[in-house]
Parts: structure tokens; sequence; C-alpha cells
């Protein structure tokens, strides 16, 4: 099954979907901007940003959160940093009348702009904007009324699925489902900040691909590129990539995100592999069939021969190149007998033989 994001289509048979998250790593509208600037220019699909209200949402103000930033960028020193999760929130959020200038500039770049939501003002708000997606974070996929009210709106939700069962994904999507949305994206979403190696866990990418009829994507959280390769290889249909001015910046999420320097690299190698998977079957161009005929064989005379001789009789070898008549065609003309003499190293074709 593949869905509609706007005029995209993602899905098996269609190209990945890249988007360029910079909800985590903005603290203005001014910066924001800037990400999108870079996110367009580098020829992403989509920008995420994140929108909620940190005062309600955040019962307990002093709330620890713990990441990594990076300590030394020359050494790629790392250094745990806590602070009250309250606090990381209050950086992102923006006024109304913010996030309505923000999705007008992404609309003037031609960039598809969505957003994480927490409450039903936010799903409205998205509605307003004239949004195609809302994105579900991976610690509200048993939010069941959050779900319900936002797969009513018809638009198409991405479900982040970090630490998150299977049982559980079963049970949001059925949910979904219920409100008569079937317009999903299910987010594979490592956890941790970054997330290491062992918690990836790629290979359930095939497993969501088997499990449900919608298109699969991977949120990336680790540094360069690796991981996002092997997603598409296994079948990804859309990758969110966190982008940053500076992965030295001391927030949550900076130190895997890419730089600007990093952002067209990143598409162009994805749209580079993704043309090299190529297609699941084997389908050869005109260019590589013609190529071929210089290493592959065809039938030449060994010795001289005589007309009215039948080629079963003939002194044969076969050389390159494949200019002639096939080894898989030579058994099936044995019987065939020659029009003319021919002298040894000739080059066998099909009107060297008698017709009917």
């Amino acid at each position: 099954m593949t869905v509609h994001f706007g005029k995209r289509v993602v899905g098996d048979g269609h190209p990945c979907f890249i988007t360029y998250e910079a909800g985590p790593t903005h603290d203005s509208l001014d910066s924001a901007k800037q990400l999108v600037k870079l996110a367009a220019e580098a020829g992403a699909d989509a920008v995420k940003f994140q929108i909620f209200d940190a005062d309600r949402l955040c019962a307990d103000k002093q709330q620890l959160f713990s990441y990594e930033v990076l300590a030394d960028k020359a050494s790629g020193k790392m250094e745990t940093v806590e602070e009250p999760l309250y606090q990381i929130l209050r950086r992102r959020c923006l006024e109304r009348s913010e996030w309505r200038e923000l999705k007008a500039y992404c609309d003037s770049l031609g960039l598809a702009f969505f957003s994480t939501v927490s409450f039903e003002e936010d799903i409205k708000l998205l509605q307003e904007l004239g949004c195609d997606s809302i994105k579900i974070a991976s610690a509200d996929v048993n939010h069941f009324p959050l779900l319900r009210q936002a797969a009513r709106t018809g638009l198409c939700l991405q479900l982040d699925t970090g630490n998150a069962t299977l049982g559980e994904i079963e049970a949001a999507v059925d949910v979904i489902l219920s409100e008569g949305n079937e317009n999903i994206i299910i987010h594979q979403c490592p956890s941790g900040y970054p997330a290491r190696l062992s918690s990836i866990n790629l290979n359930i990418i095939t497993t969501l691909k088997k499990m449900f009829p919608f298109p699969v994507a991977f949120s990336d959280h680790t540094p360069g590129w690796d991981m996002d390769v092997a997603a598409l290889a296994l079948g990804a249909n859309l990758l969110e990539k966190t982008i940053t001015m500076d992965r030295a910046t001391r927030s949550v999420e900076h130190v895997f995100s890419l730089e600007p320097q990093d952002m067209r690299a990143f598409i162009r190698a994805i749209r580079d592999v993704e043309t090299a998977l190529g297609s699941h079957r084997r389908i050869l161009h005109p260019e590589e069939l013609e190529k071929r005929k210089r290493i592959r064989r065809s039938v030449y005379l060994a010795a001289p021969a005589k007309a009215g001789q039948k080629l079963s009789e003939l002194a044969v070898d076969f050389r390159r190149p494949g200019l002639g008549i096939a080894p898989d065609q030579y058994e099936g003309l044995l019987h065939c007998v020659l029009s003319r003499d021919l002298p040894a190293g000739h080059l066998l074709a099909f009107d060297d033989f008698r017709h009917g």
C-alpha cells in the first residue's frame, strides 16, 4: 500500500521520501527558518518540527532528562548532560503566529511542512495550516485519545514506535484504522540520544513491512548516514534525519545531526544508493546488451568447410566476441546445411546456411 503525502506518494515502487527534522535543533523562528532554507536547498522533500505546550505537557518541571553532547569536535569526545525536560522543550516552543509564518515560508520554498503533536489544539493548528501529515511521538503510541483525534483528520499519520512492543504498535494501528484512516506510515525510531548500535535493530523494518501493508520509515538517531543507507536497502520508504547548524551545540540531538555541509551530501548518497539498488527484476539496458557481446562467445570455424556440409559435421570453436551464432543457439542448428564454401576462422552467421 502507498500513502499520499501532498503531491508525493510514499511506498514501495516510489522514491524514498526524505524528511529533515528541525524540531529539536532550533530555538527561535529565525533559527527554524535557517534550517528550513538549508533543507530546501539540499533537496529534502519535507521538514519536520514539534508543536506542544511545554507548560501543559510537563507536570513535573524538574524532571531530569539525560543526553550526550559533543565536548570536543576535533576528537569526537562526548559528554553526558542532564537538565530538566521542561527547559529542553521550552527552547522549541513558538507562538501560533510564528508557526503560521514558518509554514508559509516552507510553502514558498516548495518544502512540505509537518509536525509532531501533543494535544488536540496542535492537531487543529496543523489542519488550519494546510499540512499533509501529522506525526505521533513514540511516547504517545498508547495515547489512544490523541491517535483518534489525529486519525479523524484523514491526514497521513506517521507513527513513531521507539520503545513500543509489536503488540502496542498493532493496537495503535487498529485505533487509527477504526477511525477510517488508512493513510499510515510506521517509523522504526531507535531510542537514545544518540542511539546505541545495539538498540537500532534495523531488521525490524522488514518485520514491520511483513506485518503491515503500510509504508515503513526509519527515524535516525545516529551520526553520519550509514544506518540510513542500510535502512534504505532493507526497504525503508521514508528517512527522517535531524539537522543542525552546529553539532557541538550543547543541547539534545545536535550531536548526531547533519550540519549544513553534509545535508546535500546525505541526499545525494541516498539517491545514489537508491539508483544502485535498481529493481527486483533482472533488467538489462540496451547498452549492457551491446557491451556484453564483447565478452560472450560465437561459433567460429576451426577448419575450412564446404557447401552442403551440416553444422554437425564441421570443426568449430567457441570464441570471442559474441557477434555471430551464440553457443546456446548452436545445438538447435546442427542439422542446418552450409550454402557456400567457408575458410577456417570464419565467424558463422545465420545467412551462411540454406533456408527452407
